[in-house]
């Protein structure tokens, strides 16, 4: 749930653009939810936007605690006042389908047990 929207690895392409002001007024507001929607993937579909760890050198943009739901084209994953292993689960069914098999690895690596999401 933690958002990198300005660096790939240690290089950085973009600047944060307002994204930190905009979640945290917009979780804020009365009755707001902090929402990242985006694509699954990128460099046309060879790279998933939903990884199991930021890239080393990677800017954390926005907190996992401001992030309310992230949105991709295969649905919606809320995340606000779930554990990390609820939070894996609900990115894991929102990824891209060519992904999820690595994410599935890489969580039951991390959390030891079965994914049944």
């Amino acid at each position: 749930g933690q958002v990198n929207a300005e660096m790939i690895g240690y290089k950085q392409f973009s600047g944060v653009g307002g994204q930190v002001d905009f979640v945290r007024g917009a979780s804020r507001a009365k009755g707001g939810k902090a929402i990242i929607a985006m694509p699954s993937t990128a460099g046309h579909d060879k790279i998933s936007k939903i990884v199991p760890l930021l890239d080393e050198g990677a800017a954390v943009t926005t907190s996992r605690n401001d992030v309310d739901y992230v949105i991709t084209e295969f649905g919606i994953a809320p995340l606000k006042g779930r554990t990390l292993r609820q939070r894996a689960i609900a990115l894991i069914k929102i990824a891209h389908p060519d992904f999820r098999d690595g994410l599935i690895a890489e969580f039951e690596k991390r959390f030891h047990c079965k994914y049944e999401g």
